[in-house]
């Protein structure tokens, strides 16, 4: 019967092992590295034979049914810059088995030595090798046992891999023999989720269930570690998931497999001061004591100075420990904000449906929020953050308002909004459908917002502003003119110094614009257009465009339905964009708001944006991206699902290769935007209703 495993396997804590020649290279700066993402696609329509992404209970993770031969890599991709192996390091996983036969033993990891002259499973013969006495009840209460086979002899380098009751950790000792600990009462296969913690180090091996008492090896010969002077290390085969182990019987979802290290052994040397006292061997409790009170200092802060240069010091107000380097503290762990959970903060309630809602500051006011009210006798309003919550500060004549966009030039504070309904003195022409949208500017003396300039637009979706080169710009989404007319020009604007107003700076082609993102790679400017609508169907092409000699050229085309909006977001060096597809449509036909919203990120190899991931969104009109800490999250403005307006928007957690998962489900009605903003250290989303007179503001709450 097959199994359902999903993982996460983390490699973390490696340290400096001493050298006999100066020659060798340690591995003292090591940075993170994805194990997985050296035999995976990050295109997952790409992904390797026997190897899909799927999801489960919330989770999703790389599901192998089969491992392919081509989910093993060279070791020695991983140490590119250092000769010696790690002797110290932990092992992570997170992993839930439905089932699994009763005696089998499954890898979920190995490092291998190829056999010679071989392209097979190289692990075959592991599958046929009995554990005697591992059922037997009269053993259950011993915590490990030591087992050694010539079986693995001269092949196997470190291996860990489980049954229904143990856990086994295979390793090369010295002489050659291979090694075999068994950790016993660890049972995983009761379709429930663990966290098993795996640390090796001198001359201990530890294990740690569910931050359980941790099972531990107090005495061993030592793993035998290769390097790349000897040849040894060339040669190596590291397995995630390894497909010798696997056959038919049981099926795993695996997530990210990053390769980790702590701050280099040769700035301080931490590893006998850190380890916690072995059981039973008094000697070790009191060097481990004696250490731990001269080279960590508990409690306020010191001036770190040449004197405690090499000394770390944890601090118990901000959970986290630093080392001195003879000038400063440098934080080596801290404990980040991370999101616990969303609590419902304010109810706002307006003088009509909001289209939109920007949040933004001004020097000396504080946080402020402006509404795209729909009412044209109402008009628009400015909220003001307060201790209880938004209230009201100013309001606007606006007519039919679709959007709010705020931008500084200098010191000075500007808000632009998009009216669609004409104005007061407008005789409105349904067939030209000629608008006016209003540039405002703070008034520092009058302490509010007064009318700046006037753009004739086209029910104008979305206002962008951006600075090239010290040069102000404004690009406005023009939707359609007339009932008809979508495939209309959207405008860019550039600010005159000598007229003092924005100007006509180029005109692109657009497809019933609805959304403007601009976005900066490096010494490169781009620009991209959420196309909705060309009159008869939704799928139409958004364009990204790229600024060359002083204007916008066509970078790449990606095929959309009805996109309403485009959210450019950074995690690490890496570079990404969501889309929030509305619905499909074509002609008289019957409209699906049940569509999948695309992540693609760019490709600096390839130069252009690749598909990362889909996710169900229900006519999405929103994205927006937030990081809490070293948390990174995105949240999806769903506002129609073909019978309903009430239904959920999700708030979804960045979980590395697995991309976003969702995490929080928040009620909405016609939900048509989201924002994030902090202050005072806290932190909020507030979205707006299209459907009805409310908004609503959700307070973060971090651990």
């Amino acid at each position: 019967m097959s199994s359902l495993i999903l993982m996460q396997l983390l490699l973390l804590g490696l340290r400096v092992i001493d050298a006999t020649t100066d020659t060798w290279r340690h591995c003292t700066d090591l940075l993170p590295l994805d194990l997985l993402s050296f035999v995976l696609e990050r295109d997952t329509s790409k992904l390797v034979p026997g190897v899909q992404m799927r999801q489960a209970g919330g989770v999703r993770g790389v599901h192998f049914s089969s491992p392919h031969t081509s989910m093993s890599f060279p070791s020695s991709q991983l140490l590119v810059n250092c000769d010696l192996f790690p002797k110290e390091f932990s092992i992570v996983v997170t992993l839930k088995v439905a089932n699994i036969a009763p005696k089998r033993n499954e890898y979920i990891f190995s490092l291998m030595e190829p056999k010679t002259g071989e392209k097979g499973d190289i692990l075959d013969s592991n599958k046929n090798r009995g554990i005697s006495g591992e059922e037997d009840q009269g053993e259950e209460r011993k915590k490990e046992r030591r087992v050694k086979s010539n079986d693995e002899h001269g092949r196997i380098i470190l291996g860990l891999r489980f049954s229904g009751k143990c856990l086994h950790f295979l390793f090369k000792g010295h002489g050659g023999v291979v090694e075999h600990w068994v950790f016993r009462g660890a049972r995983l296969a009761d379709n429930q989720w663990h966290t098993l913690v795996l640390t090796v180090g001198g001359q201990h091996v530890r294990l740690t269930v569910d931050c359980n008492s941790p099972l531990e090896i107090p005495q061993h010969s030592g793993i035998q570690v290769p390097h790349r002077q000897s040849g040894e290390m060339e040669g190596l085969v590291f397995r995630s998931a390894t497909a010798a182990g696997f056959g038919a019987r049981f099926r795993c979802h695996q997530s990210d497999l990053p390769l980790l290290r702590p701050p280099a052994s040769n700035s301080v040397s931490t590893t006998t001061s850190l380890r916690p006292p072995v059981s039973g061997r008094e000697g070790d409790s009191r060097l481990t004591s004696h250490e731990t009170e001269e080279r960590v200092s508990v409690g306020l802060e010191r001036t770190c100075s040449e004197l405690l240069q090499g000394q770390l010091w944890f601090s118990p107000l901000r959970k986290g420990l630093y080392l001195c380097d003879g000038t400063v503290w440098i934080t080596v762990l801290e404990d980040h904000k991370r999101l616990d959970y969303v609590m419902e903060h304010q109810v706002l309630t307006t003088s009509s449906e909001t289209h939109d809602v920007e949040v933004f500051q001004v020097p000396g006011m504080g946080v402020m929020a402006a509404m795209a009210h729909r009412s044209k006798t109402s008009g628009s309003a400015v909220y003001l953050w307060t201790q209880s919550g938004f209230k009201l500060y100013q309001n606007f004549t606006t007519h039919e308002a679709l959007v709010w966009r705020h931008f500084n030039m200098g010191k000075k504070v500007f808000l632009v909004v998009s009216n669609s309904g004409g104005g007061p003195n407008n005789h409105f022409n349904k067939e030209l459908e000629t608008d006016f949208s209003v540039i405002y500017k703070w008034s520092k003396r009058r302490k509010k917002f007064v009318q700046f300039q006037s753009l004739q637009t086209h029910c104008a979706r979305d206002w962008e502003a951006f600075t090239i080169n010290r040069q102000t710009y404004l690009a406005v989404a023009n939707h359609r003119q007339g009932n008809n007319n979508h495939t209309i020009n959207s405008v860019i604007y550039k600010w005159n110094r000598s007229t003092k107003s924005f100007e006509v700076h180029q005109m692109l082609p657009t497809s019933g614009a609805y959304d403007w993102e601009f976005f900066t790679v490096g010494p490169y400017h781009f620009l991209v257009v959420a196309n909705a609508f060309d009159g008869v169907t939704t799928s139409v092409d958004s364009v990204i465009y790229v600024w060359v000699n002083g204007g916008f050229q066509v970078f790449q085309t990606i095929k959309t339905f009805c996109a309403t909006d485009w959210e450019m977001f950074q995690i690490g060096s890496r570079v990404f964009l969501v889309v929030a597809n509305g619905h499909r449509l074509h002609g008289n036909g019957p409209s699906r708001y049940a569509i999948n919203s695309t992540i693609y990120e760019l490709d600096m190899n390839g130069q252009l944006f690749v598909r990362f991931q889909d996710i169900i969104t229900y006519s999405a009109v929103d994205w927006e991206f937030f990081s809490l800490g070293e948390e990174h999250f995105l949240v999806v403005a769903n506002s129609f699902n073909g019978e309903s307006y009430s239904l959920n928007s999700i708030l979804y957690r960045w979980r590395g290769y697995e991309g976003f998962v969702p995490v929080h489900w928040l009620p909405t009605i016609g939900c048509s935007d989201w924002e994030f903003f902090s202050f005072k250290g806290e932190s909020y989303l507030i979205y707006s209703s299209a459907k009805a007179p409310l908004s609503k503001v959700f307070k973060l709450k971090t651990y």
